[in-house]
Order: structure tokens, then C-alpha cells, then sequence
């Protein structure tokens, strides 16, 4: 007889154990933040050291792990629960306000709710796929490994120094050719993020499905198909050979490259400009030719590291420069990053690609 109701017993907890594994995350989540609610409900009766304000508690952790189908029931059953409770003959002003403080909490987290409704999700779960999302597209938008006798290095600084920015870098390398573009989104750090990361995956995949010479064009004719209210871009394409040294340059609307030559000492810009993306239809953009010989370098960047509202471009362009030549004499490795600290405004997203022969 023992076994049987041991067997019994098992049983009913391996039924149960599968029907809470076959329960959404949300609902599980409920099924313990309901008896929660009511146990603390009965230890605030029972206990009078116990105050009102615990309920603070499962509604919170409830605003953040219930899904918005589920959030606006579980916050009505809580206020239910509360205003069951209440001592309405003996309540002292401190009572009362924790009353009205839960309240209003709940109405924040209710009208949390209709708005996350749009997303289908719990708030740390959309987060976390927000957070998911820009990782993988950042993870391939960085600088492939060069071949020796030739350095690359890149760096990103977003407004105000969130992970977040409207700038961003895509290459692809096969065999002895590097395709590099760096991109800078209409707006700044978070209000460019959600366009920026959709354009960086989508760029990512044209650079390296596409010719270096269509690729600007397709990235033209995708941004236009966007139809969004700032649904333009700026940019700067470089095709490079490791072997030779030969490059080609093409540029949308962007602050032009920057070329130094060992041989004569000197900082040349590209002068070939198109137009910005996202504007004129059925645009090729034509190239500019040169060669990097050994000790050159070349300087790809947006305008939030030579621009500010006090200072015309092409001073900055000229600051970027000179300051660059000084940094650089105490060698290129580390350069992008010590100019990225030394140039621009916090304020604005800046990206920098530097690239030296050696």
C-alpha cells in the first residue's frame, strides 16, 4: 500500500511538474505573484508592524516580469486586494499615503502596460532583446584582421556615452582586398540607435554580397525605399588592396578622407563628393584612385570629430589634422583612439578608422 501511494505521488508530481513546464514564462511568473499578494495581504491583517507599503513589492516585480497581456489583471487584482484590506475606521495619514502612493504606482504601471502592449513583451525581456539586437549587429561591425606590414584600428564614441550612436562601421575583407564604409545616421546617440542598427545589418550584408562599385548605389536605393521622415545618411567607402596598396574612395555627403603620404610629410583630402544618401534616386557614385605606400596612412571619420556649432569643417578638418600629426609621431598603434579623446564634442557621435602601411 505504501508503494502504490508513493507511486501515486510521483505521479501527481511528475503531472504537475509538466503542466507548469508547458505554462508561458508570464504565467508562471503570475502563479507565484498571486499567492505572494495574498499572503503578504494576510500578514498586513494579522501583523500590525506589517504596513500597506509592502505591496509596493509584487506590483514592482510584476511591472517587470509579467507580459503586458497579463500586467493590467495582476495590477487590478493587487488594488483589489489593497482596498479590501484597508482599516477605513482607524486610518492614520500615514496609512493613507501608502495607500495613494500604491495607487498611483499601479496607474504608472497600467499605463506602462498599454504602452508595452506594442511590443508583446515583459520590460526586462524587450529590453533584453534590444540589448541582444545591438550586440550581434556590433559584433560584425567591426575591423577584420589585416595582413602583416599594414595596421587598422577603429573607434566609436556615442553622444552623452551610451552604447548607442547614430555612427557606425561595416567591412568585410576577402583575400588581399579590404571593403570598409563608415556611416553616419541623421540624428545623434539614441534617437539615430534604432536606425542605425537596422542600417548596419543591412549595410553589413550589401558590402559583402555587392561590388565595391554598387555598393553606395544599392545603400542609396535602400534608404530610399525606407520612406522615414530623416531618412538619410552620410558616408565614406573605401576598397583597399593589401598588396599593391592601391584603394578606391567613394563618398556620399561625408567629410572627405584623409590621406597622409610619408614621402612628403603631408595630409591630402579626397575632394570626390556625392550626394547624401537617402536623397536622389539612381545614383552611381564614382570612385577617386590612389596608392598607400609604406609609412602612409588614411583617416576615415564623421563630421562629429571636425564639426561643432562654433567651428566650420574644414578648420576642424585642419585641427584633426595637425593634431593628428603630433599624436602619430609617437606611433600609429593606439592612434584612433587617442584622437577620437582628444577631438570633437561629448556631445556627438564620433567613429574613426585609421589605417597605415608600414
Amino acid at each position: 500500500m505504501s508503494q502504490l501511494r508513493a507511486l501515486t505521488d510521483s505521479s501527481s508530481r511528475s503531472a504537475w511538474m509538466n503542466q507548469w513546464r508547458h505554462l508561458r514564462p508570464d504565467s508562471q511568473i503570475l502563479f507565484v505573484l498571486v499567492p505572494v499578494t495574498i499572503a503578504l495581504a494576510a500578514m498586513v491583517l494579522r501583523f500590525e508592524t506589517v504596513p500597506i507599503s509592502v505591496f509596493v513589492l509584487p506590483l514592482v516585480m510584476g511591472s517587470l516580469l509579467i507580459g503586458p497581456r497579463d500586467l493590467p489583471w495582476f495590477t487590478v487584482f493587487l488594488l483589489t486586494v489593497v482596498t479590501c484590506i484597508v482599516p477605513f475606521e482607524y486610518m492614520s495619514i500615514r496609512t493613507i499615503m501608502q495607500i495613494v502612493l500604491i495607487f498611483v504606482l499601479g496607474l504608472i504601471v497600467l499605463l506602462g502596460s498599454f504602452r508595452r502592449s506594442r511590443l508583446g513583451v515583459a520590460g526586462s525581456r524587450g529590453e533584453q532583446m534590444f540589448v541582444d539586437l545591438r550586440d550581434r549587429i556590433l559584433a560584425r561591425t567591426g575591423l577584420p584582421e589585416v595582413p602583416t606590414g599594414w595596421m587598422a584600428e577603429s573607434e566609436l564614441r556615442s553622444a552623452g556615452g551610451t552604447p548607442f550612436a547614430g555612427d557606425f562601421v561595416v567591412s568585410a575583407r576577402a583575400g588581399d582586398k579590404l571593403t570598409v564604409a563608415v556611416v553616419d545616421v541623421s540624428g545623434k546617440g539614441e534617437d539615430a540607435a534604432t536606425r542605425a542598427l537596422l542600417l548596419a545589418g543591412a549595410f553589413d550584408g550589401l558590402l559583402g554580397a555587392l561590388p565595391p562599385d554598387e555598393f553606395l548605389d544599392a545603400a542609396n536605393a535602400y534608404l530610399l525605399r525606407q520612406d522615414w521622415d530623416e531618412g538619410f545618411a552620410t558616408a565614406v567607402h573605401l576598397t583597399l588592396d593589401f598588396t599593391t596598396g592601391d584603394y578606391e574612395l567613394r563618398s556620399a555627403g561625408h567629410p572627405p578622407a584623409v590621406h597622409f603620404g610619408a614621402g612628403s610629410g603631408r595630409w591630402g583630402l579626397s575632394e570626390n563628393q556625392g550626394p547624401v544618401l537617402g536623397l536622389i534616386e539612381s545614383y552611381h557614385y564614382e570612385p577617386i584612385t590612389g596608392r598607400m605606400g609604406s609609412g602612409d596612412a588614411m583617416l576615415l571619420y564623421t563630421d562629429g570629430l571636425v564639426e561643432t556649432k562654433n567651428r566650420d569643417i574644414m578648420l576642424g578638418i585642419d585641427k584633426m589634422t595637425g593634431r593628428a600629426e603630433r599624436l602619430l609621431q609617437q606611433g600609429f598603434e593606439g592612434g584612433a583612439r587617442r584622437l577620437v579623446e582628444a577631438l570633437g564634442s561629448p556631445h556627438d557621435d564620433r567613429a574613426l578608422i585609421l589605417i597605415h602601411r608600414r
